[in-house]
């Protein structure tokens, strides 16, 4: 019996030698960590619709276009204002630029004592602002820092009145420009949220107001009044933004 024992373990040693000198030439196993993803960063190539809201503050000359009298006087008044904007971007590394066009209802009334007529007080109501704009930001990731710059259009109601009756209205619709600077953030892929200051300065404009036989307006008969109107805008808003967000 013994011997039986000591010959299976003798054949047991002679075919685990080669396979122990097998293992003994291989290379130790090489342990690599796991790849890391790029992070994900948001990508402000897309369009986008929203809405925004703020305050306004507008300054306004009233002068005489003929010349012969000089200045009516001037208002400076603040409101409200609520509206519309939309646009597009497109993102190239992190510089980002877009058209976008708004179009806000206002409404900043005020009115002042003819510096000429003392008995006659002018009045004025902006009642919307629009422009159309180019910008340009720099992105850091969904964060997006702006500058923007165009076209504007103010529409405001003009009126002359004495003792409390309105002697005579106009409407004028203006065009000029604007300048303005924000910050918008992504908040999720499809929704983002902005700030910004917006300056807009309109051009002189000459209205004539005519006034009707039965109720006389004195010096005021069809003497033309030309304005130079300046706004100062704060706003916020959010976007709903469409396209391609995110990029590896």
């Amino acid at each position: 019996m013994k011997k039986l024992l000591l010959l299976a373990s003798a054949f047991a040693a002679l075919f685990a030698a080669p396979a122990g000198a097998a293992d003994l030439g291989r290379p130790a196993p090489v342990y690599r960590p796991a790849p890391v993803l790029a992070p994900v960063f948001f990508r402000w190539t897309g369009c986008y619709v929203g809405g925004n809201g703020g305050g306004m503050w507008a300054h306004r000359d009233w002068n005489d276009g003929s010349a012969r009298f000089g200045t009516f006087g001037s208002q400076t008044t603040s409101g409200g204002l609520g509206g519309v904007q939309g646009g597009c971007d497109y993102q190239v590394g992190h510089w980002v630029i877009g058209v976008a066009g708004d179009y806000d209802w206002s409404s900043a009334s005020t009115n002042n004592l003819n510096n000429a007529f003392p008995l006659i007080t002018d009045q004025a109501n902006t009642k919307s602002l629009a422009s159309l704009t180019f910008r340009t930001g720099y992105a850091w990731d969904r964060f997006l820092g702006y500058v923007k710059g165009g076209g504007a259009w103010v529409r405001s109601d003009l009126s002359i009145q004495t003792a409390g009756t309105t002697l005579t209205t106009n409407s004028d619709t203006r065009n000029g420009w604007t300048i303005g600077v924000g910050g918008e953030y992504a908040f999720l892929d499809w929704l983002s949220g902005f700030i910004e200051y917006d300056y807009y300065n309109f051009r002189s404009d000459t209205q004539n107001f005519a006034c009707t036989a039965a109720v006389p307006c004195r010096g005021f008969i069809n003497i033309p009044v030309s304005f130079n109107t300046n706004v100062n805008v704060v706003k916020v808003g959010v976007n709903v933004r469409f396209g391609p967000t995110t990029r590896w």
